[in-house]
């Protein structure tokens, strides 16, 4: 299979920089698969779990929002965090989404719109995470 380059970035690291032959990434339209020869495009990323196909073996990565860009160059991913999926404290996440349940009576309109989105997201990250455990 062909391959390109792709790095994921975070302000704290470069979470990954290589060649690989897919990544799955968690668009905020919608999911979407980056190949070899992709057409140029430039993605809002929502919280989910980008997955890194390189080498044939996979690799699970927590982002929680961030900006994709594909060029001629391959694949760029500048994520607002980039987290391991094995390195998460699968409880503290859980403490995360009990905090942003327990604020959500405070908000109201859009930033509630907004604050359920984001609770949402987080939930759906930590449903695969769970389910990624237990296999």
């Amino acid at each position: 299979m062909a391959t390109f380059h792709f790095d994921l970035v975070s302000p704290e690291q470069v979470a990954f920089s290589g060649e690989v032959e897919q990544v799955d990434i968690p668009g905020a339209e919608g999911d979407f698969g980056v190949l070899a020869g992709h057409a140029p495009v430039v993605a809002a990323i929502r919280p989910g779990i980008l997955t890194v196909t390189a080498g044939g073996s996979q690799r699970k990565i927590v982002v929680l929002g961030g900006i994709a860009e594909v060029s001629e160059k391959g694949l760029t991913v500048l994520a607002d965090v980039a987290t391991a999926a094995t390195d998460i404290d699968l409880q503290s996440f859980a403490e995360t989404i009990t905090t942003m349940e327990q604020q959500l009576p405070g908000k109201v309109g859009d930033e509630l719109d907004s604050a359920i989105a984001r609770l949402d997201h987080y939930k759906s990250i930590q449903h695969q995470l769970n389910t990624t455990a237990m296999h």
